[in-house]
């Protein structure tokens, strides 16, 4: 089992995050909800509402909050500079290999998730990466 402290050093440093996030534009997130009660509606809702451009993934509804939605990264016909994933660790690693076919810059896993092996992958084909880290709460630190 990996400890925070070996998921804090795999991290980039606070500086690495802050450019990451102010340099990123446009965001896929993997695993979006139309619950209003999940996290990643709150986060979609927060991101969009920040002006960066959200690309909601998830095949089982058409559009958040007016974005339409698409049905998987292969889909999206647009650079992306960070994917956001809400998915259990174990599902990462294929959404990894799209999202290096797709061009992203980084692959960002949301609170509580954790995918070494995926991980190391993304690391190996030039991705930034972040894990158990919630985008939005380091988006308004960084925004004060």
């Amino acid at each position: 089992m990996t400890s925070i402290c070996e998921i804090a050093l795999s991290n980039p440093s606070e500086p690495e995050i802050e450019e990451l996030l102010a340099r990123s534009k446009t965001v896929a997130i993997v695993g979006i909800s139309d619950n209003p009660d999940r996290p990643s509606y709150g986060v979609g809702r927060y991101l969009i509402e920040s002006g960066v451009t959200v690309i909601p993934v998830n095949p089982g509804f058409r559009e958040f909050l007016g974005v339409p939605t698409v049905r998987s990264l292969a889909e999206i016909a647009t650079q992306v500079d960070i994917v956001n994933i809400f998915r259990k660790p174990q599902l990462i690693t294929p959404l990894v290999e799209e999202s290096i076919q797709i061009g992203a810059k980084a692959v960002w896993m949301q609170q509580g998730i954790v995918n070494n092996e995926a991980a190391e992958r993304a690391r190996a084909a030039g991705l930034t990466v972040v894990m158990d880290r919630c985008i939005a709460v380091e988006l308004r630190r960084l925004r004060g």
